[in-house]
């Protein structure tokens, strides 16, 4: 048109640019802020989820429990013949059942047969050379080496007779032990005369009842009291052999002499009950001047620790 300037194409698209809403605006500046926080926030959540997966996995005491997929299921009670008993420490859920048997059945159960008496008195020397495990392993021919440990019949091995265990049951019992053996059958007929029974005779030094101890904890359990140092120096000056404090208290264990059963086991009380007429065939009483004059009853008495 005449008379009026062009206008140029910059000014023209100034001149007609629609100005941005306040409202637009601030919608961009929000989506904006959003974006920015979106990864702060991810990571926050992440972090949340894992301390929600933490919590799960402990307990209200805050300790660590394994997931519900990883719980072991709590051992079974023990059920048979063995429910409900706890035995001795030292026999364990690894023990030999032989072993198992023999704490159960023999140890601790007041003995009155002489010849049980005498077999568990070699038993018991054989002690500082084995175990009980591996003695109850060999018992059958430790039965058979000595005749069933019938004291008459040993007392008259001759020298081929002990020659001939010591090469054949070198494993067992070395030649020193072989003929303590058969000393000690000698000598124990001497005491049966004089006593009327080896029973009577050992049982004399606790005035015929056991001593019961009440230990809580194998440790406490001794490996010889002054009562097994008297009757192993008695039975030496009679003439035994291999027969030392030590040796004698392991007797006196499994014979029955003392109850050193732990105190938590369940043949604790029963060996502590069990009367004469249920042990194994007690012998006829002997005269009451033959009795020992070494007696004393202040280690028959309960002792309880």
């Amino acid at each position: 048109m005449p008379g009026v300037t062009s206008e140029s194409p910059e000014l023209r698209r100034i001149r007609t640019a629609q100005p941005t809403a306040p409202s637009q605006v601030a919608s961009a500046r929000v989506k904006l802020a959003e974006r920015a926080k979106a990864p702060a926030n991810s990571k926050a959540k992440g972090l949340d989820d894992q301390e929600k997966r933490c919590k799960s996995c402990r307990g209200e005491s805050g300790k660590l429990v394994p997931s519900a997929r990883r719980r072991s299921s709590p051992p079974s009670p023990p059920v048979g013949p063995d429910a409900g008993r706890t035995r001795c420490s030292w026999i364990t859920a690894n023990s030999d059942p032989q072993y198992a048997a023999f704490h159960d059945d023999e140890w601790g159960v007041p003995v009155h047969d002489d010849r049980t008496l005498f077999e568990l008195l070699t038993l018991s020397q054989a002690l500082a050379e084995l175990t009980w495990p591996a003695i109850l392993s060999k018992r059958e021919e430790f039965r058979e080496m000595f005749d069933g440990f019938n004291p008459a019949s040993i007392s008259e091995f001759t020298e081929k007779k002990i020659t001939m265990l010591r090469s054949n049951a070198s494993v067992l019992l070395p030649e020193q032990k072989i003929r303590a053996v058969v000393t000690n059958a000698k000598q124990m007929r001497k005491v049966v005369q004089e006593f009327g029974s080896f029973s009577n005779y050992c049982w004399s030094f606790v005035n015929h009842k056991p001593i019961r101890n009440c230990f809580r904890y194998a440790r406490q359990v001794p490996t010889k009291t002054p009562k097994a140092e008297a009757i192993s120096k008695d039975l030496m000056r009679r003439g035994f052999q291999c027969v030392g404090p030590t040796t004698i208290y392991s007797f006196m264990q499994v014979a029955g002499i003392v109850n050193d059963h732990l105190s938590c086991c369940f043949r604790f009380k029963a060996c502590s009950e069990h009367k004469a007429s249920e042990t194994i065939v007690r012998a006829e009483p002997a005269l009451p001047d033959r009795r020992l004059s070494s007696l004393s009853s202040e280690d028959s008495d309960i002792r309880e620790m």
